[in-house]
């Protein structure tokens, strides 16, 4: 028979090593940037911790596969196992591959595995809605935020003028903006970095800035994306502490420059769309493949400067074939489709538990039964491979 494989695999970026102390995720929060919402300061103070809220935020571009049950049962396990709650958002930002049906076969495949969700789609909840095409006017009021610090500008560089830009060496696969189209305007970093600039009670523009910011830019004669400037170089650097993978840094400036929030075609960013939707929906645990550990950072940025409490993340380690690539709804033989009908619910959640570190063997189990055996000392780091 079939099975997934544990096989060692190099994580493609730079940590230190280290690992968070058992049952400490939620102690990151300080950590992170330092800012928390005042209730959840008293709470710490009064040794209380706040209920843990993760979430699962799929893409309805097409069926899960494989990977991304991986990550819902990870992001579930890891709320239910310290009596926390687990939300369903449904991230249809793009409208071109999004479509309602594949959402609404998603959380049927959710609900097969056994994996109910608290909060969300179906079932409502008080931070709704829960489909990020009906949330763009909470995205705007926070675009609104950030170019009022002016740090906003439109870009009409296509993706062949950016890669003109980068040196030859600068090949590892991350484009770095060098801001050919970023406004002349001088921003007060000190001041925005001391993390005055998003603080409750701080002055408007003029504290973040060295001259006026402008009520809106010059709308470019050309379809224009919107983008963040991050800071120089000695104030880029943003730490992530992972609940798994440890202390991770990185230069905003040097790995990947301004960055989009919002598309040229009108479409909100993911960096920018997530941070609001985490921030307003409560979630303060974000649990989800290793690939987007490089995200964080960016989103911690985009987080402070809006003054939202930084939720604690845990990466994990991808499925991956034997090419070392990552699943993905191009793999048809491991989406839901064709493993519901080659296996159980009990079947398929038994081998993800035991790749996971979390059962002695495959047999069948279900989720339910491994709330209490979840732990994050188990699970590995290296990447996984998946023979099924």
């Amino acid at each position: 028979m079939r099975r997934l494989d544990r096989k060692g695999m190099r994580t493609c970026f730079a940590m230190k090593a280290g690992r968070p102390e058992a049952g400490g995720m939620y102690g990151y929060l300080k950590e992170t940037f330092g800012i928390m919402k005042e209730e959840q300061i008293q709470k710490e103070a009064d040794g209380l911790k706040p209920t843990v809220k993760g979430r699962f935020a799929p893409s309805p571009t097409g069926r899960m596969h494989l990977g991304n049950v991986f990550a819902a049962l990870m992001s579930w396990l890891s709320a239910k196992s310290q009596g926390g709650q687990w939300l369903l958002r449904i991230e249809d930002l793009d409208p071109q591959r999004s479509h309602a049906e594949y959402a609404e076969t998603l959380m049927d495949d959710l609900l097969w595995l056994g994996l109910e969700w608290d909060e969300g789609p179906r079932i409502g909840g008080g931070n709704g809605p829960y489909w990020q095409s009906q949330r763009s006017d909470l995205y705007e009021q926070a675009l609104r935020q950030l170019q009022q610090k002016g740090l906003i500008y439109p870009c009409t560089c296509t993706r062949a003028d950016i890669m003109a830009t980068q040196a030859p060496h600068e090949s590892d696969g991350r484009v770095v903006y060098k801001g050919t189209c970023r406004s002349q305007r001088a921003v007060r970093w000190d001041v925005l970095m001391s993390g005055n600039g998003g603080a409750k009670g701080a002055s408007p523009a003029k504290e973040v800035l060295c001259n006026e910011a402008p009520d809106a830019f010059t709308a470019p004669s050309a379809p224009a994306a919107l983008r963040l400037m991050v800071p120089p170089q000695p104030l880029a650097d943003v730490v992530c502490h992972d609940g798994h993978y440890g202390e991770v840094s990185e230069n905003l400036a040097s790995h990947c420059g301004d960055f989009i929030v919002r598309r040229r075609d009108g479409a909100w960013a993911y960096q920018l769309a997530v941070v609001v939707d985490d921030a307003l929906m409560g979630v303060n645990e974000v649990v989800r493949g290793r690939d987007l550990l490089l995200s964080a950072p960016q989103q911690m940025y985009v987080a402070r400067l809006l003054g939202y409490s930084q939720p604690a993340f845990a990466h994990i380690p991808l499925l991956v074939n034997a090419q070392g690539q990552r699943l993905s709804k191009r793999d048809k033989s491991l989406d839901m489709g064709e493993l519901r009908s080659r296996y159980t619910a009990g079947e398929l959640l038994g081998k993800l538990a035991h790749v996971a570190g979390l059962a002695p063997d495959e047999g069948p189990v279900t989720a339910r039964e491994l709330i209490p055996q979840f732990s994050w000392t188990s699970v590995p780091r290296e990447d996984i491979l998946c023979e099924m």
